[in-house]
């Protein structure tokens, strides 16, 4: 995930320790998604969210202070990452989507975060990034392609909707804590995520009596320990361990230097979803997913290019 940065003057460089961090937050983030797939296999998807938010808040709000910001600001980040983000997620990996092309599409969050900052913060949209964005519109046309083309497969064009929702609702999560540190300069990260992770379990709990078939309501109890394990790592690995070391680099180092290590999220999560899962991408998906990795690229390096020339 990404987390709230502070760009630091001094270009100090990553020491053993920091770069091991980054690696590991790499790694924590790639598998990510092959332990969704695992637990989906076990909870349905709400079922899935609520357990994680259960288990990433308990015990550590008894003893980690509330952040001292309004509780709105908790509310809104806690549902648009939540149950927003992951709830859409949870949906479509379950409806057709694998965890492989899931990490890729995931990535797109960073295009809807530069657009929502564009209308909820005034920021300006610079040449690196209208390249990334047109290159990110030829990676989603060369998605509806390979469905045009009947090569739906394990994926569906429903649970591509649904990932790109989920996408999006990460990127407003990034603009809600973005707006709630400039708020707020007292502003926790540790904190925040914690007491914001009470937010999303009612609605999970909720959404599971209303949707979920009777027969799979209370399947959850039958769990197995691979399942139950899929959601320790959501939890406690990939919620509050890789956010608290990703946001610890942020406030040790320039932005410039960290942020590229996201691009090793998809490159682990599309190596672990087809060695680990067994899943296979198209030929048309293949071509998607150079053009997101382009237009990431493109958006973290073309500035400091442009620069140079």
């Amino acid at each position: 995930m990404s987390g709230p940065s502070t760009q630091r003057g001094a270009a100090s460089p990553l020491s053993g320790i920091d770069l091991a961090s980054a690696l590991g937050v790499v790694v924590i983030w790639g598998l990510n998604f092959v332990a969704m797939k695992v637990s989906l296999r076990d909870f349905t998807p709400f079922q899935l969210g609520a357990a994680r938010y259960v288990l990433a808040a308990f015990p550590l709000v008894l003893f980690i202070k509330r952040p001292q910001l309004p509780w709105r600001w908790l509310v809104y980040y806690g549902l648009a990452q939540g149950v927003g983000q992951f709830g859409l997620l949870f949906v479509a990996l379950q409806s057709g989507m694998t965890a492989a092309l899931a990490s890729v599409v995931m990535q797109t969050q960073v295009f809807f975060t530069a657009l929502l900052g564009v209308a909820l913060l005034g920021e300006h949209i610079g040449k690196p990034l209208r390249a990334g964005l047109i290159l990110a519109a030829m990676a989603l046309g060369c998605f509806a392609l390979h469905f045009l083309a009947g090569g739906g497969g394990a994926t569906t064009a429903l649970g591509l909707a649904l990932n790109l929702g989920a996408a999006a609702m990460w990127a407003s999560s990034n603009i809600i804590a973005r707006k709630a540190q400039q708020a707020h300069p007292g502003f926790d990260a540790l904190q925040f995520v914690v007491w914001s992770s009470l937010v999303p379990i009612v609605p999970f709990v909720a959404l599971s009596l209303l949707f979920d078939p009777p027969a799979a309501r209370w399947g959850w109890l039958q769990a197995g320990a691979a399942g139950w394990a899929g959601v320790a790592y959501l939890a406690w690995l990939a919620t509050l361990l890789a956010y608290a070391m990703w946001t610890g680099l942020f406030q040790r180092h320039p932005a410039n230097r960290v942020a590229p290590f996201s691009l090793g999220v998809p490159l682990v999560g599309l190596a672990a979803g087809m060695g680990l899962l067994g899943e296979r991408i198209g030929t048309w998906q293949w071509a998607g997913i150079g053009f997101v990795v382009a237009a990431l690229l493109a958006v973290m390096f073309g500035g400091r290019w442009l620069h140079r020339r």
